[in-house]
Formats: structure tokens, C-alpha cells, sequence
């Protein structure tokens, strides 16, 4: 196993040097729309380490649901494609290859995998442009099975996040629980950029 490299953001260095802790630093950034001061506590360098951390989580998140629940035996990408279709039930195949941004190609074949192994239902002719039904189209939902694979997948990573949550410090608990509404609105930032 190959040592994990060091980080060259100073926020990773060490907590003296982050302003929230003792000892930590800060410093004042004039902006240039008036006389308006901000603190910026290494800002300009989260976006690099909260990118890597976020990587090390989804991959940490990934291993630790396969050997939690290795019985499920779908994909990632076949339960988050069951996870958008309970998000938006009824999706035509074309929406859920834009929401994923993934190849219409590449949702077909999910889709086909999904559906032979009961996960997935299609029912043509969903809505036209003008309402009205469309044979032409499909829309998607899931199975009470594909339900439950959803369910199961969501119910093993909160009992992930649950027991690494224990492990972890009260001071650091509760930094990630008062971090919470800063990541949703992240995530509804990042979500909106693929928009």
C-alpha cells in the first residue's frame, strides 16, 4: 500500500493553521467594491481540498456499502440511476440521461440490465409535448424490488455515516452537523453548474 501523499494546502497541514482553533490565522482581504473587509482564512484554498476530500469520501463511502451490504450486487451507477428515477418518477429515458449527464447509450444499457432483473417498469406512451399520450416514449418507474433497492442503499449509507459519525470526537461531530447546510447548498451549487 503506497503511503498517502502529503497535502499541500495548509488547511490539511495541521489545525494550528486554521483560524477556528487556537493559535490558528487569519487574514484581512481588502475587496475592491468599497471599504468592505472579509476574512479569509484560506478560502482560495478549500476549493482544492474540499474537491480531494470529497473524492476520498465517495470512494471510502463506495467500499465500505460493498462490504456492509455486498448482497445488493448493483453498480453505483445502476443504484444512482434507480435513486434519480425514485427522485422523478415517470422520467423518460432522454431526461434521465440529461439529469445523469451520462450517454443516452450508456442509460439504455442500464436501463435494459435494471428492467431484466425486475428493478425497472416501462410504460409507453408517456406525455407528448402537448400532454396528451406519446407512443413514441416510455416513462420509467421503479419495481416495488427497485424501491427497495433504493431504500436499502440509502438505509446502509446512513448506517455507514452513522458509525463513522461515533467514532469520531464531539467537537468534530458537531462541526460536520453545523457544516451540513453549507454542503446542501454546495451540492445545490455544483448540481446547478451541470444545468
Amino acid at each position: 500500500m503506497l503511503p498517502r501523499p502529503r497535502s499541500h494546502w495548509p488547511a490539511a497541514r495541521g489545525r494550528g493553521d486554521r483560524p477556528d482553533f487556537p493559535g490558528g490565522r487569519a487574514r484581512r482581504v481588502h475587496i475592491a467594491e468599497g471599504d468592505v473587509t472579509q476574512e479569509a482564512a484560506g478560502q482560495e484554498q478549500i476549493g482544492p481540498e474540499l474537491a480531494d476530500i470529497v473524492s476520498r469520501l465517495r470512494r471510502a463511502m463506495r467500499r465500505a456499502a460493498r462490504a456492509a451490504d455486498p448482497a445488493l450486487g448493483l453498480s453505483v451507477a445502476q443504484l444512482e440511476l434507480l435513486s434519480c428515477m425514485a427522485e422523478h418518477p415517470g422520467i423518460r429515458p432522454s431526461q434521465l440521461a440529461r439529469m445523469l449527464r451520462l450517454a443516452p447509450s450508456s442509460v439504455a444499457t442500464l436501463l435494459g440490465g435494471l428492467q431484466s432483473a425486475g428493478y425497472v417498469t416501462r410504460t409507453p406512451g408517456g406525455p407528448g409535448a402537448d400532454g396528451a399520450g406519446d407512443r413514441r416514449t416510455v416513462s420509467l418507474d421503479l419495481s416495488d424490488e427497485g424501491a427497495a433497492a433504493v431504500t436499502r442503499w440509502h438505509r446502509v449509507n446512513e448506517e455507514i455515516i452513522q458509525a463513522a459519525l461515533a467514532a469520531l470526537p464531539a467537537r468534530d461531530q458537531a462541526a460536520l452537523r453545523d457544516a451540513a447546510p453549507a454542503l446542501r447548498d454546495l451540492t445545490t451549487s455544483i448540481d446547478a453548474l451541470a444545468d
